[in-house]
């Protein structure tokens, strides 16, 4: 891999890893274009990989509130006091709320890194789970924040998190709209997918580092892969800041259009063979 294009997928994954848009149907879309092989497991790692310069951002973005909920998690282990804060049951949520993508992450591999990496799915995924945030718009009622969250929304969200592994889908959109399916106000949805992504996309790239380590020095070299975590992480963090100002006035139906449009003219591509499926 080029240096130029390490930079571009990088500022490609900075802009829509929090987007409800997919960062990895984006960055699918964006290696099939530059000529590379989707389905190659340096290539597949790679996109795993910088995907954790963007979840560094967010835990910058966020230092006071991880601070806070590590404080409340030590505190809850040492004292009945410390149980009845709500640092610690927010620090039980993140924790309890990322075992499902985990567990449904590490089973269903072989898949993601094979079938699914097809530009069919990517369409598929930006058009269809357009319906769902519609419908998530149109039904939330948004009467309750972060203070009135229950186990059971937790719950919801963390398994919607697991729909997203599909390319297309999109963590965020999965996330945000799960949340407003059970009523959580828009800013509250965004906070807790921040908070969810963090520990599930860090173990994630860490794991293709370490196991996929050979496959990424062999067909796209460590150097750009750094190079493209480190333009994801200074993208990324600004397209937090936006994202958070943007949910507090905005519907997420805004980036619909968009996702349907980039899903019909993928159809489109593919159909008159200007690209191919993988």
């Amino acid at each position: 891999m080029q240096i130029w294009q390490a930079v571009l997928l990088g500022v490609v994954e900075g802009v829509t890893e929090f987007l409800p848009v997919s960062s990895t149907g984006h960055l699918t879309i964006t290696e099939n274009l530059l000529g590379m092989p989707i389905d190659d497991k340096g290539v597949t790692a790679y996109t795993a990989i910088i995907q954790v310069g963007a979840i560094f951002a967010a835990i910058l973005y966020f230092w006071k509130d991880i601070f806070r909920f590590i404080r409340g998690f030590i505190g809850g282990l040492t004292s009945e006091q410390g149980r009845r804060s709500e640092d610690w049951r927010m620090s039980l949520y993140v924790i309890v709320g990322s075992i499902p993508i985990a567990v449904v992450g590490l089973l269903t591999k072989p898949l993601i890194e094979g079938p699914l990496r097809s530009m069919y799915v990517v369409a598929a995924g930006l058009i269809l789970w357009s319906g769902v945030i519609v419908f998530a718009e149109r039904a939330a009622t948004q009467l309750k924040g972060e203070e009135k969250l229950t186990w059971r929304d937790v719950i919801f969200i963390s398994v919607a998190q697991c729909i997203a592994l599909v390319p297309g889908v999109s963590r965020s959109g999965a996330t945000i709209s799960a949340g407003l399916l059970r009523d959580l106000d828009r800013v509250t949805a965004t906070r807790l997918s921040f908070f969810l992504g963090i520990p599930a996309l860090t173990a994630a790239g860490a794991l293709e580092a370490v196991s996929a380590r050979d496959d990424v020095a062999a067909t796209v070299g460590w150097t750009p892969t750094l190079v493209g975590t480190v333009v994801s992480f200074v993208v990324a963090y600004a397209s937090i800041a936006w994202l958070l100002k943007f949910v507090a006035s905005n519907t997420l139906v805004s980036f619909v259009w968009y996702r349907v449009g980039l899903g019909a003219l993928l159809l489109v591509l593919l159909a008159t063979s200007v690209i191919s499926a993988t």
